[in-house]
């Protein structure tokens, strides 16, 4: 199953969440988000840095990476980043395939 990392940044209205539920109510209700879109949650942590929270977790696909991230956004509780995560096996399949590109200006 595909992996994706959700970079998730609070606002006001998510950090007040955060005071009322704890860390452990925020990573229940991430695993219960990415399970509702067929997922699994690998990590959730927090961080003291440019984004409050890092997600890694397994979803069927970006259609369903998507949704999680729409919900997450549309609550109005945190600003998110989506990166899909590639496995180093998909970058040897990747630098072997080839693709027909021409740079810019050659």
């Amino acid at each position: 199953m595909p992996r994706f990392l959700f970079e998730a940044t609070y606002t006001l209205d998510g950090l007040r969440g955060l005071f009322k539920d704890g860390g452990s109510g925020r990573v229940e209700a991430a695993r219960k988000t990415v399970e509702s879109a067929g997922g699994r949650l690998e990590s959730f942590d927090f961080s003291l840095g440019e984004h409050d929270t890092y997600t890694i977790c397994e979803l069927p696909d970006s259609k369903s990476a998507a949704a999680v991230a729409l919900a997450i956004g549309a609550s109005g509780g945190a600003n998110t980043k989506t990166v899909a995560l590639l496995t180093p096996t998909e970058i040897d399949e990747a630098v072997h395939q080839t693709v027909d590109y021409r740079a810019p200006g050659a």
